[in-house]
């Protein structure tokens, strides 16, 4: 049975230590049955103990312990590693923000904790860090290479790539890709990563594979729709993608009727302040994410393929609170990666993703410029089988 550490910013309800911690302690629901992981977890460290604090709870009901560092739960209080999988969770949280929105998380300092244990002690074991690997680039590519040079698995990043999805939409490994749209809801910047990693899990499908970032802009507010109107954003797309959307708002909420948000003018009554996130890549690809809070609750993407007359477009479907099943999906890719050492997708997405991001918060706050990014020169392969829940 493997032996597991969970290293986390805070452990209370709802938050994602919670929510994916648990499933390691009783199970989640896989493909129709109730999964229990070969694998218990033995010790946890807790970075910020609030009120509704669960982990001392946790540890008395399962029988592991709660330590005081990071270096004593990864060698269980004794002298050498002892387990044979991190955990680590710096999601949630009383943490500063920068000028950019940027909430800094330690996931770099709580990682870098665990790789000098990795050093000290001899042995390296696979981490799994969720969502970014960092607010900063240079940091997230320092982990991604830990992982090499000590021969360590390493997965990280967001829920939705591997959630089901409505319809069961994929893109071929290989296709010829000619435009692409994702539309996202919430703050920057825990909910634009999201977006942001959703669609990168299927725009790095494309022939070529995937080859880095040249060039980001973030624009906001009334601009967005005007450069919509003048082509720098597909507006097909965007009525594909809103097809997709379970939770129209505005005049469905009030008498429940369909709608077409676009021409009959909604979304630009609902949505107060859009913003259009612009990625440009090495090979001459280009995508759009639009936030577009107030229109629609959900995340849904479009995309035109060569020699297709209609966009391809789907929903990445988010169950409700508060079981998120979506998180048992990534929970099992986690299990994956712990029961083999191998992560089941290139960390190198959220590599590539926390640098975009990064860059993109920059973009608006120097104005909204677009700025050249020839350091995200991140080349990956993406995985020949898509791995997001399909049963």
């Amino acid at each position: 049975m493997k032996r597991i550490a969970v290293v986390t910013t805070i452990y209370r309800y709802l938050t994602h230590a919670q929510h994916f911690a648990d499933r390691f302690l009783v199970g989640y629901p896989k493909e129709g049955n109730w999964h229990r992981p070969n694998m218990r977890v033995v010790s946890m460290f807790v970075d910020q103990k609030p009120e509704g604090n669960q982990s001392e709870d946790r540890a008395r009901e399962f029988g592991f312990t709660v330590y005081p560092t990071i270096a004593e739960t990864l060698r269980c209080g004794g002298e050498n590693i002892a387990v044979d999988a991190v955990l680590l969770i710096g999601e949630h949280g009383d943490y500063p923000h920068n000028e950019m929105s940027q909430v800094l998380y330690p996931r770099y300092e709580f990682f870098k904790e665990c790789v000098k244990v990795f050093e000290e002690d001899g042995k390296s074991v696979p981490i799994f860090n969720d969502k970014h690997l960092s607010y900063s680039f240079e940091k997230a590519k320092e982990m991604v290479n830990d992982g090499y040079r000590l021969n360590f698995g390493v997965l990280a990043g967001s829920s939705l790539p591997v959630t089901w999805r409505l319809p069961d939409v994929d893109l071929s490994l290989g296709c010829e890709l000619e435009d692409a749209l994702m539309v996202g809801v919430g703050g920057s910047d825990p909910m634009d990563y999201h977006a942001l990693e959703a669609m990168q899990c299927m725009v790095e499908r494309r022939k070529g594979g995937e080859t880095g970032v040249a060039a980001v802009q973030l624009i906001d507010g009334e601009e967005v729709w005007k450069l919509g109107e003048k082509g720098r954003w597909s507006m097909e797309l965007l009525e594909a993608a809103l097809s997709r959307s379970d939770t129209p708002c505005g005049l469905t909420d009030e008498d429940g009727r369909t709608q077409d948000m676009i021409r009959n003018g909604e979304i630009y009554r609902l949505v107060d302040n859009p913003a259009a996130y612009f990625i440009e890549y090495n090979d001459g690809f280009k995508a759009t994410l639009l936030m577009i809070n107030g229109a629609i609750r959900d995340y849904c993407f479009a995309a035109k393929l060569k020699g297709e007359p209609l966009p391809v477009s789907t929903q990445f479907f988010l169950t409700p609170t508060p079981n998120v099943t979506y998180s048992a999906c990534l929970v099992s890719k986690i299990e994956e990666l712990f029961e083999t050492g191998v992560a089941p997708y290139p960390a190198e997405r959220t590599l590539l993703v926390s640098g975009t991001l990064e860059n993109c918060l920059l973009s608006r706050h120097r104005g909204h410029v677009r700025l050249e990014t020839p350091h995200l020169n991140v080349e990956y392969s993406a995985p020949t089988e898509s791995q997001h829940a399909q049963r």
